[in-house]
């Protein structure tokens, strides 16, 4: 197939080299524009910008494709069909409707269910017992295309970043059999059900900061929905610490934020946590047991307990 590839993260970069090495004819890969980055904020491509550029695939980073020459260039094409991931532009109905077969969208949830920007840290967040990837055919609205096919994954005890991961190679792999049932006029599509819709909104950086009053389930989820990126957080002595790993200890209580033992244990509103992997400001992420090594931080140390009142 002739193809336009969309996307911009890492999430998107399994399914570009998908793609190429199925041998599709890829016409062009539009991606976000480059962004200031590091310590010197110099501007550096998107992930699929670089392997695009790697592969000597043309690179275009429109900031808007609501404009008239770029949905004329889009056009000039000659699409069988665009395929895209996590770009993070809306796209009109002019170019999606477009291609000859039109605009395919990997999404990584299970359709109804959080729709929008960030469904993978959402449904760890909300304690999902399952998540996934579809790849649906794109409309008006957002994430209401029917569904050419679907991959369901337990969620178990991984991260957000871990999912992403998982799902990023497996919806590569879903994304190519759906392309070939498009070619070879197999592909069937499953209207959206009305029923269960949710919406998984960005990520808000005052969301990030642990509110210890909660049960140990719940931020158990919190912690793994929100690692690797922004990291859940609280305030120890005045600094800032990344909680990025722990596991629920029911059997344990106490104040809620205070630490209970040597093993890093910290009571919730019910139940407790054990803190696994963390990060101090300005450090590398390392385990509870090194971190332990250059900092002390003994039974009835005192974490924040609430959230932070009007923003992070």
């Amino acid at each position: 197939m002739r193809i336009a590839f969309m996307g911009t993260p890492d999430f998107a970069v399994p399914l570009l080299a998908g793609l190429l090495a199925a041998g599709h004819d890829i016409a062009a890969v539009y991606s976000q524009p480059p962004r200031p980055k590091g310590r010197g904020l110099a501007e550096e491509p998107s992930p699929v910008a670089k392997l695009a550029a790697a592969h000597g695939l043309e690179v275009r980073a429109p900031v808007s494709l609501r404009n008239e020459p770029e949905q004329q260039a889009f056009a000039s094409l000659n699409l069988d069909a665009a395929v895209v991931a996590a770009y993070g532009l809306i796209l009109p109905k002019v170019i999606f409707e477009a291609p000859r077969l039109g605009c395919f969208n990997l999404h990584a949830s299970l359709l109804p269910r959080w729709r929008g920007a960030a469904p993978i840290q959402r449904a760890v967040m909300a304690g999902d017992e399952e998540t996934g990837a579809m790849v649906m055919r794109m409309e008006e609205g957002l994430d209401t295309g029917p569904v050419l096919m679907t991959e369901r994954l337990a969620v178990g005890r991984r991260t957000a970043g871990e999912l992403t991961g998982e799902l990023a190679e497996r919806g590569a792999r879903l994304m190519g059999r759906a392309l070939q049932a498009l070619a070879d006029g197999s592909a069937s599509e499953t209207p959206q059900s009305a029923d269960g819709v949710t919406y998984a909104k960005k990520i808000a950086k005052d969301e990030a900061r642990i509110d210890w009053t909660k049960s140990a389930a719940e931020i158990d989820c919190h912690i793994r929905g929100l690692s690797p990126w922004p990291g859940a957080w609280s305030e120890v002595n005045g600094e800032r610490l990344k909680i990025l790993y722990a596991e629920p200890v029911e059997d344990e209580s106490g104040p809620p934020g205070t630490i209970l033992d040597v093993h890093l244990t910290v009571a919730c509103g019910s139940g407790a946590v054990r803190l696994l992997r963390l990060q101090r400001a300005g450090k590398a992420a390392m385990n509870a047991v090194d971190l332990k090594h250059g900092w002390t931080l003994p039974p009835g140390t005192k974490l924040n307990s609430l959230p932070l009142q009007g923003g992070g």
